[in-house]
């Protein structure tokens, strides 16, 4: 090859290095364009269009969030006597980075607080930006820490639930946990209305959590709660609750249980689970035990205190579900007012011998004088009459194969046989109200069907929730099921039940000059034979238009444990006493 073709290769090859450089130049080039126009383009999308987002996110790493409770509603009765309230107490907390002298901080808490030293030192020494050291605190004591000015220790005003009658209503009202949420009863069933919303306050720090000398708080202010007004009127709840108390110390009776209603809407004017407990103070029982000897039975002898039996548990209604028996003979024309029975003292079912309680018998007596003696034999026959689909079809209409659907949580379900398993005998102890359980509120809430003309309400307390303006801000309401019987069945049994307290075995209760009717009741509790009763009554005023039905149950009593004979007298006395109060005065005979 000549000398003059190898220059020639040579600038070639010189001409096609210099080209592929300039391409490789010219691509860093660009892609080093495309990546500062991206940064330019990011940097423009967070320091114009999220500038306020990012913001905010670099305040809160120099914020600190304190939480400041929303005052919870209150409850109030239905005259507006409050029930449920507040009471202004301290929330006691430590900030570390900002604690001076942790020795004096752990000194003053401990002595001021009544605390450990050694449970505050480890809330002191721990390295977080805000430590609670205790809640609830009195404002008195929340006062004189302040005063101690110790660096590093907040003290935040807070809210505790406070009630004024301390046992009133226990078992319907509920407590509230502590942070001011419900628990139990009617403060769980409405703590959506009555919390209400936290606020919070925030305080500007700097890279170390050192809360800024000359930086303003943010606060977000609570929204308070909403006030709930109830259907219980306390002067009734106070009186029936010193009945309930009298009459269990007098019996020495395992608990007394006494509902008053408004038989038209269901409204309940009282309820009371004696031995109620103090809503203050709901984790201390109430009766007096041995603590060495609770160990871990604590929780379960605290929920047994708080159980509301009205509602919660079930029992055998024994005679004055003879009612609903006698309704439904009423009803399916069965039986007639003018039908008799003779009562010998006892009847067989099957290979069965059935006593009555007058072990000599009642001879024979019309329709109305079996209900009035309470004749066992009797309800037998009127329930054989009646039949097992009608026997279930009536005790549905009157609302006792379903829950009541009252406004409080743990309502228990009825316990009864399946209907295709139901043969003589079993028709024959439920026709006088043995062989199923069901709930005290459940009868009561049959029988006021029975007496208000036919109509099924639905037991209910709530009424209303208010603004701290007392403004309404929702109205409740509930249903009711009219007719479940006819008015003139409804008539005739009022009529009954009249002449059971006039003449028969719920006299009692009678009060001269006063429209009385009623029911008692003597229910043997299970297992049979062991002796311990449930005594009951149930009684209505006025006999021609019901305004007011109430019930008492004695649960194992001592001595006499006959309903008409302790249960009747609780419902008179409470009558005597209440009737005047809800303007029910007696009629000229």
């Amino acid at each position: 090859m000549s000398i003059r073709m190898i220059e020639d290769e040579d600038m070639r090859f010189n001409v096609f290095v210099r080209t592929r450089h300039r391409k490789k130049l010219l691509v860093i080039a660009v892609c080093l364009g495309l990546i500062m126009s991206l940064l330019i383009v990011r940097i423009g999308y967070i320091m114009i269009i999220k500038a306020d987002y990012y913001i905010a996110r670099a305040d809160e790493l120099h914020e600190r969030e304190r939480k400041i409770k929303a005052m919870r509603g209150r409850i109030l009765d239905a005259n507006g006597t409050v029930l449920a309230d507040n009471k202004t107490v301290c929330s006691v907390s430590v900030i570390h980075s900002q604690i001076t002298d942790s020795d004096q901080v752990v000194e003053k808490l401990s002595q001021l607080l009544d605390m450990e030293p050694e449970l505050i030192r480890k809330k002191v020494d721990k390295i977080t930006s805000i430590e609670i050291i205790k809640s609830n605190v009195d404002k008195e004591t929340g006062d004189k820490i302040r005063q101690c000015n110790l660096n590093g220790v907040k003290v935040d005003e807070d809210y505790k639930r406070y009630y004024p009658y301390d046992t009133l209503a226990s078992k319907v009202l509920g407590f509230t946990g502590s942070d001011n949420q419900g628990i139990l009863g009617l403060e769980a069933k409405y703590d959506s209305y009555l919390s209400g919303n936290n606020g919070t306050i925030l305080t500007l720090t700097d890279a170390y959590g050192t809360e800024l000398d000359k930086s303003r708080e943010s606060r977000l202010e609570p929204e308070q709660g909403k006030d709930l007004y109830i259907t219980i009127d306390a002067n009734i709840q106070q009186y029936a609750q010193q009945l309930a108390q009298q009459t269990r110390s007098k019996k020495n009776a395992k608990q007394v249980a006494i509902i008053v209603m408004n038989p038209k809407d269901g409204s309940i004017l009282a309820m009371v689970n004696e031995p109620e407990y103090n809503l203050n103070d709901p984790y201390t029982l109430n009766y007096e035990i041995d603590e060495s000897s609770i160990g871990s039975n604590k929780m379960d002898l605290l929920n047994n205190m708080w159980r509301n039996f009205c509602i919660n548990d079930t029992y055998e209604p024994g005679s004055v579900f003879k009612m609903v028996t006698a309704t439904a003979a009423l009803e399916t024309k069965a039986v007639s007012l003018s039908d008799s029975y003779t009562c010998s003292g006892a009847t067989i079912v099957a290979d069965r011998r059935i006593r009555c309680h007058k072990t000599t018998g009642h001879g024979t007596q019309d329709f109305t004088h079996t209900v009035m003696n309470s004749c066992n034999p009797a309800f037998i026959e009127w329930g054989r009459r009646v039949g097992v689909d009608n026997f279930y079809t009536y005790m549905g209409k009157l609302g006792l194969l379903s829950k009541t659907g009252i406004d409080l949580s743990g309502e228990a379900s009825t316990i009864i046989h399946n209907k295709e398993n139901v043969g003589e005998v079993e028709l024959a102890t439920m026709s006088f109200g043995q062989s199923f359980q069901i709930t005290p509120l459940q009868m009561l809430r049959a029988a006021a069907a029975i007496v208000n003309g036919g109509n099924l309400v639905t037991p209910h307390f709530a009424v209303k929730t208010c603004d701290n303006e007392n403004s309404t801000y929702m109205e409740f309401e509930y249903s009711t099921t009219e007719s479940v019987i006819d008015k003139e069945t409804s008539d005739t049994m009022k009529n009954i039940l009249r002449q059971v307290v006039e003449e028969g075995g719920g006299i009692k209760a009678y009060i001269q000059g006063y429209s009385i009717g009623g029911k008692t009741a003597t229910s043997q509790k299970l297992p049979r034979g062991s002796g311990k009763y449930i005594s009951s009554f149930i009684g209505f005023s006025s006999v021609e238009d019901p305004e007011v039905i109430a019930m008492c149950l004695i649960d194992e009593p001592e001595g006499i444990y006959y309903g008409g004979t302790i249960a009747a007298p609780v419902i008179k006395e409470l009558f005597a006493n209440i009737l005047p109060y809800l303007e029910i005065y007696p009629s000229v005979e």
